[in-house]
């Protein structure tokens, strides 16, 4: 039996389904996290996820994340978030290093425009260096993730493509009822900041307006940029905004399995799992390259991935999705079945597979998501 231990921060949503999947499989795995959840995740409206069939161990400090590393297994499997800036998971790491296991890295992509970013690429480089010894490899989650991590020395064949994988129930099929309206239903699901660029969505819809069937723009979220956005929002598309403000989260959900195409144009997400929880729900999804769902989004074969803040990219995609039409329950139902592939289950036969791989292999493992919707369409008939 794998004995698998998660050492991260706080219990996060991302990596608690993943644990939890695990666990199901009959591994014996061990949750480590630093808080229960963290003040601003609680901000947020995050709620600390259950871990059934999971051991959860809390390491508030230093010396209890060293003593916990201390007395695992020899021969557990150890997956760290990050490898630097990541509080007491560090100290893990080391106390690890000092055993003798070694350790995956699991990280996103850093954001690293400007002097500040150069800092980064220069600190990770160095620290990627410091582990070399002790690293297994890195879980490179999102689609520019792992061309990141190698462009700081890590060798090719120790960065494998990740993802956060959501519940697999968070998915919703196709719906089946019936819709009394004929507008093309677009939809935002995010904080109102100025990272997530509802702004950009905005002025790309206005400029496409008057060139495409008539559509409709559903906004659900909230932040401190909330009231300049709807008042824009407001002035530019007036009868076809449905402001929906901050909705739970289940509801959130029902509206995304109800949308016609879901936009996330974010200037920078580590993975946005309001791709993954749309894609799940059979509905297409626009996103920057710069989100890290960019990368399932583009093997899903709908919806499509723009550059970061280009306007016009964004436009062209907006009016090719709006004339396509409304996606029928058969386009959505294929969807919804490839996007299974995004989910905890199959998150965790590939972690399995990649704990398994052999760097003399000729064949390594292929990323779940990576599958066209086609084969699976034809797999089913």
């Amino acid at each position: 039996m794998r004995e698998v231990w998660f050492w991260q921060r706080i219990i996060s949503p991302h990596m608690a389904v993943l644990a939890v999947a695990l666990a199901r499989t009959g591994c014996r795995v061990t949750y480590v996290a630093e808080e229960v959840m963290s003040s601003d995740r609680a901000a947020l409206g995050w709620q600390a996820p259950k871990l059934p069939g999971v051991e959860l161990r809390r390491a508030a400090t230093a010396k209890q994340a060293a003593a916990l590393a201390a007395d695992a297994p020899a021969q557990s499997v150890h997956l760290c978030q990050g490898i630097r800036a990541n509080g007491v998971v560090a100290v893990a790491q080391h106390a690890l290093a000092r055993r003798g296991l070694g350790f995956w890295v699991m990280m996103e992509t850093v954001e690293d425009a400007g002097l500040a970013g150069r800092a980064k690429r220069l600190l990770y480089r160095a620290q990627f260096l410091r582990w070399r010894r002790h690293m297994h490899g890195v879980l490179a989650i999102g689609r520019q993730t792992a061309q990141w991590v190698r462009a700081r020395g890590v060798p090719d064949g120790r960065v494998v493509p990740f993802a956060y994988f959501l519940q697999d129930d968070e998915g919703l099929t196709a719906p089946q009822a019936v819709q009394l309206e004929d507008a093309f239903r677009i939809l935002f699901v995010g904080r109102c900041i100025e990272l997530k660029r509802l702004d950009l969505l905005m002025d790309a819809l206005a400029s496409v307006a008057d060139r495409v069937p008539e559509f409709r723009l559903q906004v659900i979220g909230s932040g401190p940029l909330e009231g300049a956005l709807r008042s824009k929002a407001e002035c530019l598309f007036g009868q076809r905004l449905e402001w929906l403000g901050q909705l739970p989260m289940h509801e959130a959900r029902q509206r995304m399995a109800l949308a016609d195409c879901l936009v996330l144009p974010s200037r920078y997400d580590g993975w946005g799992a309001v791709v993954s929880e749309a894609l799940m729900a059979g509905t297409p999804a626009i996103c920057s390259d710069a989100c890290g769902a960019a990368d399932a989004v583009l093997a899903s074969g709908v919806g499509g991935v723009f550059a970061a803040g280009d306007r016009r990219e964004l436009e062209l995609l907006l009016s090719k999705q709006i004339v396509k039409g409304r996606p029928g329950s058969v386009e959505r139902s294929c969807l919804a079945q490839w996007a299974q592939s995004l989910g905890a289950g199959a998150g965790a036969a590939y972690l399995l597979s990649i704990l398994a791989f052999s760097h003399d292999d000729e064949i390594r493992p292929l990323p779940p998501w990576r599958r066209s919707p086609k084969m699976v369409k034809e797999g089913a008939e």
